[in-house]
C-alpha cells in the first residue's frame, strides 16, 4: 500500500480508536559486551571484535557484565519501576544469519525491571503517562549487509556480508504496556515519549543514546479498532525506527493503513514492517511470530541476577536530577512562560543554552542567539541546532562582546555568520572582517556633524520639537560607519549638537 492508496487521518479517527504499545531498545555505553570481555568500540574492522563467548563457540561460557546489571537498574528507577528482587535470563531461539548463536540472551517473564511509567509533556504542555511494562537486560545482534540489491536489503541482493562486532553489546528494552486514550495525538504522544526516554537515558550517563547511530531505536506496534469497542485489533510492528520524526510519522502512516484495509473489509497481518524515511511509509516484513514461536527456556550457563536491596537504595538515591523536573527549574531560573519553553525544547536547544550559560553567557542573551539567529539559520539550512558549526562557547563569546561593547547586535550576527562559514572563531571574525563598534568619540562626532548638514531640513524638524524624526539621522550615521556604531550613543550627540533633550 502507498502513501496513495491510504484514507486520510481526520478519516481513519472518525471510525477508529488507535492503540499503541511501543519497545525501545537502547545501546548501553560499556567498555565490553554483555557477556565477555570483547571491546564495544564502534568503527573497527568488521569481525575483530569477538570472542568464542559472542561467536556461541561450543564450550564457551557466558558472565554478567555488572555495569550493564547497573545501568539496567537506574533506567528502572528512573521509569519509575519495581525492581526484582530475583530475576535471570532466558534462551530467546530463532534463526537469524547476524545472530551467531541461533538464540539470543534475554529475558522472558523475569526482567529485571516491571510496572513503571514515564510521564511526558506534549506540545501544548499537557501531560500524558505511558505506563511501562518492563525494562529488561539482552544483547545486540550483528549486523548484515545485503550487497547487490537496489535497495539494501535482503530481497534482490546477490549476497550478504557478516559483522558479528555488535554481537553481544548490552541493550536494554523498555516496554510500554497498551497506550489507550490518545486518539488523534497517538503520533505526538509516541514522538513525545521516545524524546523524553532519550533524554532520561542521556541525563542517567548510561548511553549516548543517539538515534542516528542505532544507540537507541524503536519499534512502533499499532492496532486499530472501532471507535467505542474495546478488544484491541490486530497489530503491526515497524522496527528499528531512528528518529523522533520517524516514530510521529511511522505512527501515523499505520494508522492511515489500518483504517484504509479495514474499511475496504480486509483483514490486517500481523506482521513486521519497514519503515521508509523518504515517503514516510511502511512495507511489510515478515510474518510476527508470537511470543511463544521463540520456544523461551531459562538460560542454564548464567546464574540469577537478585540485586542487594541496600544496593538498589543507593542507586536510587545517586539518580541524577530527571529531565522533566529539570526543565521545570530552568524554567523557573530563565523567567520564561510555559509556550517559551516548550519553544525551547521542540527546538532541541535546552541543553545548548545551559552550555552558552555555563560558558559566561547571562540566560536571556544565551536564549536570545539560539533561539533567533542561529534556530534562523538551522531552519534555513535544514540543520539542527546541534548540527550547526558553532559551540556553546563561541556562542557566550559574541554575548560577552556585545556586553562590552565591541560589538552591536547587527555586528554580532555578522560574526554569527562568520563563524558558521568557517572563517574562525568569534574574535578572528571581529579582526578579519574589521567588525569592531566604532568608539572613537571624535569619529563619531565628525559622523554626526556630516550628517547633520546633510540633512538640514530633518535637522531643523528636530530643533524644532520633533526627536522621533532622529532617527533618520542616526539611520544616516549608521550606513556611513557600516553599522559600526553605537545607535544609542549617535542618538545623544545628535541631540546635543542640535540643542534638543531627549
Amino acid at each position: 500500500m502507498t502513501v496513495t492508496d491510504l484514507v486520510s487521518y481526520e478519516d481513519a479517527l472518525a471510525s477508529y480508536d488507535p492503540v499503541m504499545g511501543l519497545e525501545v531498545h537502547v545501546e548501553l555505553g560499556t567498555k565490553t559486551k554483555m557477556f565477555c570481555g570483547c571491546s564495544t568500540e564502534l568503527k573497527q574492522d568488521a569481525n575483530s571484535q569477538t570472542c568464542p563467548v559472542c561467536l556461541g563457540l561450543p564450550g564457551a561460557l557466558p558472565v554478567v557484565n555488572e555495569i550493564g546489571v547497573e545501568s539496567a537498574i537506574k533506567i528502572g528507577l528512573a521509569l519509575n519501576c519495581k525492581i526484582a528482587e530475583w530475576c535471570r535470563f532466558a534462551r530467546k531461539n530463532y534463526f537469524y544469519p547476524d545472530m551467531p548463536k541461533n538464540f539470543q540472551t534475554s529475558q522472558y517473564d523475569e526482567p529485571i525491571a516491571f510496572d513503571g511509567y514515564l510521564d511526558v509533556q506534549l506540545e501544548d504542555g499537557e501531560i500524558f503517562r505511558v505506563q511501562i511494562e518492563r525494562a529488561h537486560m539482552e544483547e545486540d545482534t550483528g549486523k548484515s549487509t545485503h550487497v547487490g540489491g537496489a535497495t539494501g536489503r535482503i530481497h534482490g541482493a546477490s549476497h550478504s556480508l557478516l559483522d558479528y562486532n555488535r554481537a553481544g553489546i548490552p541493550l536494554i528494552e523498555i516496554v510500554t504496556k497498551p497506550i489507550e486514550g490518545a486518539g488523534a495525538r497517538a503520533p505526538e504522544v509516541a514522538k513525545a515519549y521516545v524524546a523524553e526516554l532519550r533524554e532520561l537515558i542521556k541525563a542517567l550517563g548510561v548511553s549516548e543514546a543517539r538515534m542516528e547511530m542505532g544507540q537507541m531505536r524503536c519499534d512502533v506496534n499499532l492496532s486499530l479498532r472501532p471507535n467505542g469497542t474495546e478488544i484491541f485489533g490486530t497489530r503491526s510492528e515497524t522496527k528499528n525506527v531512528n528518529s523522533l520524526r520517524s516514530v510521529e510519522r511511522a505512527a501515523r502512516f499505520e494508522i492511515q493503513r489500518h483504517a484504509a484495509v479495514l474499511s475496504s473489509g480486509g483483514t490486517i497481518v500481523q506482521e513486521t514492517r519497514h519503515f521508509h524515511e523518504e515517503d514516510g511509509s511502511t512495507t511489510a516484513g515478515r510474518i510476527k511470530d508470537n511470543a511463544e514461536d521463540y520456544r523461551y527456556f531459562p538460560e542454564p550457563d548464567l546464574v540469577p541476577v537478585a540485586p542487594a536491596r541496600d544496593w538498589v537504595e543507593e542507586l536510587r538515591k545517586g539518580l541524577p536530577e530527571l529531565p522533566r523536573l529539570r526543565r521545570a527549574r530552568l524554567k523557573e531560573e530563565w523567567g520564561v512562560s510555559e509556550h517559551d519553553m516548550q519553544s525551547i525544547l521542540n527546538a532541541g536547544a535546552v541543553e545548548l543554552i545551559v552550555a552558552t550559560i555555563e560558558a559566561g553567557a547571562p540566560a536571556d542573551q544565551a536564549r536570545k542567539w539560539w533561539m533567533g539567529e542561529l534556530a534562523r539559520n538551522a531552519n534555513e539550512t535544514g540543520r539542527g541546532l546541534d548540527e550547526l558549526p558553532i559551540t556553546p562557547a563561541q556562542v557566550a563569546r559574541v554575548a560577552a562582546l556585545v556586553a562590552r561593547g565591541d560589538l552591536n547586535d547587527k555586528l554580532a550576527r555578522q560574526v554569527i555568520e562568520g563563524v558558521l562559514a568557517g572563517e574562525g572563531d568569534p574574535d578572528t571574525v571581529v579582526e578579519k572582517r574589521g567588525l569592531k563598534v566604532v568608539s572613537d568619540e571624535g569619529a563619531l562626532s565628525t559622523a554626526v556633524d556630516e550628517a547633520i548638514a546633510g540633512n538640514a531640513a530633518i535637522a531643523d524638524k528636530i530643533r524644532g520639537g520633533k526627536v522621533a524624526a532622529a532617527g533618520a539621522l542616526v539611520g544616516a550615521v549608521m550606513k556611513a560607519t557600516r553599522g559600526q556604531a553605537d545607535a544609542a550613543r549617535v542618538r545623544e550627540l545628535i541631540l546635543e549638537k542640535l540643542g534638543v533633550e531627549g
